[in-house]
């Protein structure tokens, strides 16, 4: 059994901070931590980067790059300085709250890149700073190493092993140490990927899925090696997962399939005008679990990718992006279409975002009750800036073009036919001008 606890680490601690050696020591922490911060910062200068960059964060002393640099300069000093008569107490001290710092800004600054609209991020966050910091703690009072011999004492058989509460702790530890080193390699492939200019863009969304999946997988079987579990026991697993995406999680995986199949035939790509189930906006973004579609007035729709692949969707820029538009006006009898539709052409032409090729054309399109319909039908290459801003200036460009050459626009009318032998209808008795103005003798 174990000898109990006395705490003599942590008297001879304090005792050795107290002194006045320990001055010396402290001067060169704080040393070490403005060197950190010169060196980050020259780093920071050199190497162009994201606004959230895992290792300079916001600021230069909010990375993960600062308390690393830090903590190995603290380490390197307290390696050399009992070679120069100065007590090492402030650097046992220092060095368990850098590498907690590391810790927590390490598992902060990748999940906050990897997940950023989770809201399980701060919750993590903080179990994470307990963590880190309580450990420190007791690895400064020396309360750790007799509490990691107290846990080998706790064992736990696991099939045909037997573990300790020790192993298990130290395995888990090591478990999110590579989980959290695979997400921030992947955000770096996925961020690099996402700014090359090679590739489609849809092209660089599943490649850099492809590549979170895999670097993912690949982490998995590493922690679970690390945490002391048989890797050989996977194919036992592996079945039950099988059998468990076969009856429970048939939609999921559909989804994930149809994401992966969508990307690569390239039937639908980001910025594409779509219509869903009669919601039509353009595709945002494309994840490998649903599509986001983006209307014109805002709202957001967020379709699951295998309604994508088992229901009609209208895609108005698959093969071109050219999008036509119809708009319709009547002019009067008598007008002389000869001379008014190249007008009407030419004005249509001068709208801005009106392609020149294919050019707007004009039809007559009906012999009307009230007039002469014209169909006026143009082009545009931009249907994700919306139709009906482009078809108002349209419609304001033929009203002035019409006002300027005279041409009337004609409005419904009505002829009454009233006998000569009765008197006014009682419905224009007392109506004003207007109202008796439709009114024709017999």
């Amino acid at each position: 059994m174990n000898k109990p606890f006395e705490f003599v680490e942590l008297r001879a601690l304090l005792a050795a901070l107290v002194s006045p050696a320990a001055l010396m020591g402290l001067a060169v922490l704080v040393a070490c931590l403005a060197l950190s911060w010169l060196v980050v910062r020259v780093i920071h200068r050199q190497v162009p980067t994201q606004e959230k960059s895992i290792l300079f964060g916001r600021r230069v002393v909010d990375g993960v790059l600062f308390p690393v640099v830090a903590a190995l300069l603290a380490l390197l000093a307290r390696k050399l300085l009992p070679s120069f008569g100065v007590s090492p107490a402030v650097f046992k001290l220092a060095l368990p709250v850098l590498f907690s710092l590391v810790m927590i800004r390490l598992t902060v600054q990748v999940l906050t890149v990897a997940m950023p609209k989770s809201a399980m991020v701060r919750l993590i966050e903080r179990t994470v700073s307990w963590l880190a910091w309580g450990g420190s703690i007791l690895w400064v009072t020396g309360i750790l190493p007799w509490l990691l011999e107290e846990m080998e004492t706790v064992t736990f058989k696991l099939g045909a092993s037997r573990v300790s509460l020790r192993n298990i702790l130290e395995g888990s530890f090591s478990a999110v140490i590579v989980m959290v080193l695979v997400l921030w390699l992947s955000s770096v492939v996925e961020s690099r990927l996402m700014r090359g200019t090679v590739m489609d863009l849809s092209l660089r969304k599943i490649a850099a899925n492809a590549a979170r999946v895999l670097l993912l997988f690949v982490g998995l079987l590493v922690a679970l090696s690390a945490a002391g579990i048989d890797l050989t026991a996977l194919g036992v697993m592996g079945g039950a997962v099988g059998v468990g995406i076969g009856l429970g999680l048939q939609k999921l995986a559909a989804n994930y399939v149809s994401g992966f199949v969508i990307l690569a035939e390239r039937s639908l790509r980001i910025g594409d005008m779509v219509k869903v189930d009669n919601f039509e906006g353009r595709i945002s973004d494309i994840t490998t679990r649903y599509t986001v579609i983006r209307a014109l007035n805002g709202r957001e729709s967020i379709v699951p990718n295998e309604l994508l692949m088992t229901q009609r969707v209208e895609n108005s820029s698959l093969a071109d992006p050219q999008v036509l538009i119809n708009t319709v006006v009547q002019v009067a009898y008598g007008t002389d279409l000869d001379v008014l539709i190249p007008e009407l052409v030419s004005t249509v032409q001068a709208v801005p975002r009106v392609l020149q090729d294919p050019a707007p054309s004009v039809f007559l399109n009906n012999f009307a009750a009230d007039g002469l319909e014209l169909s006026i039908n143009f082009w545009i290459n931009d249907p994700h800036n919306g139709q009906g801003g482009v078809r108002s200036e349209v419609n304001l460009a033929l009203w002035r073009c019409l006002n300027r050459l005279g041409v009337e626009i004609p409005f419904p009318q009505r002829v009454l036919h009233q006998s000569a032998a009765q008197g006014p209808l009682p419905a224009l008795q007392g109506a004003g001008p207007q109202a008796q103005a439709g009114a024709a003798p017999a």
